[in-house]
């Protein structure tokens, strides 16, 4: 009878949960902030978990909105983004946003509705094969198939995605799944006997690079974005100091050498400046931590770094050796990487003549434009928005002329201030981006520099900044075309305008209204000083349609097929 009375409440203490309330509580244990998500069919059974679940749920107006504001949040935040879309149309819809979160490697963690498992295959309303569709363009997918299994599943999705070089994770929820019921399951243990990035360098290769540092006369680092996702701002800065070593940015890596100081040499790449170019062009030694030697950095590979001997510090193994042969090869991470280089406290090189040779084309090679109060120049209002901002805001933009402006005009001083789609180079990132680096750091002034046609594909979302009341200051170069399509056609296509042009646009500052967000058209400087100085600390957002120089190019600028030392668009 005690045996009896034992085992009943025994059973009694043992709770059921559904797939959904194992979901929730997954989030949680990873201490999830925010849901990037949009509801549908597939995803109900959550969704009614999401309803008083505790966790911030922003609405986007389209799931592609929701995703790029996911990778916004994850940028300036460190964790990872988390989104739901339900099945069919809604997981396809995120696809883009996995491709680009993949090329720039920011940690998502994506949930997608499926239809119950018994019609899988059978092309069911709302099916799609995310699996299949997003194996290329994720680090790491899989389905639930079983429902014990939700908690280690999550578990490892973050472990994943967040580990080594970040990126995105796609978990695709079979409807059946998240309504189903089971025992709480016991608590989940991360099962990844495959996956071990290695994290600290080998030394041997440490000290090689080392004593190659030492006998340099013309080293350069070229930083990457691995520095920032790495936490390794300040070591590099240590390092740079300890060694004398000139520092050269890709885009995604600005900010993680502050522009003001004496080393660092500028943004290299298609839109660099002169001295970074150059300095990569005739460099002895070239030192890459955490970049991936893409083609609109490299240039013509034939030409690139020529004289060099190239080291590559990489938490990626797959991308030492890619694109440039690689003599002294670190896999491990940046911050790690640098700490040991740092403790070795080499000889620092000879290398006084080459400092020299840098400051002189730096002073007779700066960025340039012919300044005009009207048309307005882009160039003026990016300084301007750098001024009024002190240099400390996050400047977000979409992809175009306006950012290889924002990334020559606008000088990061701090890591983790800019956020831009740079692998992909994807349209319609900069508006949901904006919202989510927003909500990742609710005190920072936000400034979305964005072009007019990119605006024009996620204007839906200013719905999501007016409801969350989110301060973002909207920034439109608007020149009236697809600028950058314009640029290439003008120069490689004798200016044969094969539907660049926009002539016919709506009022933006009528469209922000209808919104509920103040919005001003400014036309000179003069305007735009007054409006700026106005509105830059206000806690409300704000729309400025900017109508700039529509012929405006961005220079200098590396032609197709040409090395990093054949610029055009040089101050002379």
């Amino acid at each position: 009878m005690l045996q009896e009375t034992a085992f009943t409440n025994v059973e009694a203490e043992k709770k059921t949960v559904t797939g959904a309330d194992l979901l929730i509580e997954a989030l949680k244990k990873e201490k999830v902030e925010v849901i990037f998500g949009y509801p549908g069919g597939a995803v109900l059974p959550i969704y009614d978990k999401i309803y008083d679940c505790g966790i911030l749920h922003v609405l986007p107006r389209h799931e592609q909105g929701g995703i790029h504001a996911a990778e916004g949040y994850a940028r300036i935040s460190g964790n990872a983004g988390v989104v739901i879309a339900t099945s069919g149309p809604g997981a396809t819809n995120v696809v883009t946003g996995l491709a680009d979160a993949m090329m720039d490697s920011l940690p998502l963690v994506v949930f997608t509705g499926q239809v119950a498992t018994g019609v899988i295959g059978t092309d069911a309303f709302q099916e799609a094969d995310i699996l299949g569709i997003t194996t290329p363009i994720t680090k790491h997918n899989c389905q639930v198939r079983n429902i014990e299994d939700i908690p280690r599943i999550i578990k490892e999705a973050f472990h994943i995605a967040t580990t080594g070089r970040p990126g995105p994770v796609l978990i695709d929820f079979p409807k059946d799944i998240a309504a189903g019921l089971v025992e709480q399951p016991a608590e989940a243990e991360i099962d990844l006997p495959g996956y071990q990035p290695t994290i600290e360098p080998n030394y041997l290769q440490i000290r090689k690079l080392t004593e190659a540092v030492s006998g340099a006369k013309k080293p350069v680092i070229l930083a990457g974005a691995g520095i920032l996702f790495s936490k390794g701002s300040e070591l590099l800065l240590e390092y740079a100091e300890q060694q004398n070593i000139p520092v050269v940015h890709t885009l995604l890596g600005l900010g993680g050498f502050p522009a003001d100081h004496p080393l660092f040499m500028g943004l290299g790449g298609m839109h660099g400046c002169y001295t970074a170019n150059m300095a990569l062009s005739e460099c002895d030694l070239l030192v890459n931590i955490g970049a991936r030697f893409d083609d609109r950095l490299t240039g013509n590979l034939k030409h690139f770094a020529p004289k060099a001997t190239v080291a590559h510090i990489d938490i990626d193994p797959a991308e030492i050796g890619k694109n440039v042969p690689t003599a002294i090869p670190v896999v491990g991470d940046a911050k790690v990487a640098l700490s040991m280089l740092v403790k070795q406290n080499g000889k620092p090189p000879e290398n006084s003549e080459w400092i020299q040779t840098l400051n002189e084309w730096k002073k007779e090679n700066p960025y340039w434009y012919e300044d005009s109060n009207s048309p307005l120049k882009p160039q003026r209002v990016t300084e301007m928005l750098y001024e009024k901002t002190n240099g400390e805001g996050i400047v977000v933009t979409d992809v175009g002329q306006h950012q290889m402006w924002a990334a020559q005009y606008y000088p990061f001083k701090n890591p983790d201030r800019f956020v831009t789609s740079g692998g992909l180079g994807t349209m319609g990132f900069g508006l949901p981006a904006a919202i989510g680096a927003q909500i990742a750091d609710p005190s920072a002034t936000v400034v979305a520099i964005l072009g007019d046609a990119g605006f024009q594909m996620s204007t839906q979302e200013l719905a999501v900044i007016r409801e969350l009341n989110l301060p973002i200051k909207i920034a439109i170069f608007n020149n009236r075309s697809l600028g950058m399509v314009r640029q290439w056609q003008q120069i490689f296509y004798e200016e044969r305008y094969s539907h660049s042009l926009i002539p016919s646009q709506p009022s933006f500052v009528k469209l922000a209204d209808a919104y509920g967000i103040k919005a001003y058209e400014i036309t000179s400087e003069s305007e735009a000083e007054k409006v700026l100085a106005e509105v830059m600390n206000d806690n409300e957002p704000v729309l400025l349609d900017f109508r700039v120089a529509e012929n405006e190019n961005v220079y200098p600028m590396i032609a197709p097929g040409k090395g990093l030392h054949e610029m055009v668009g040089v101050k002379k």
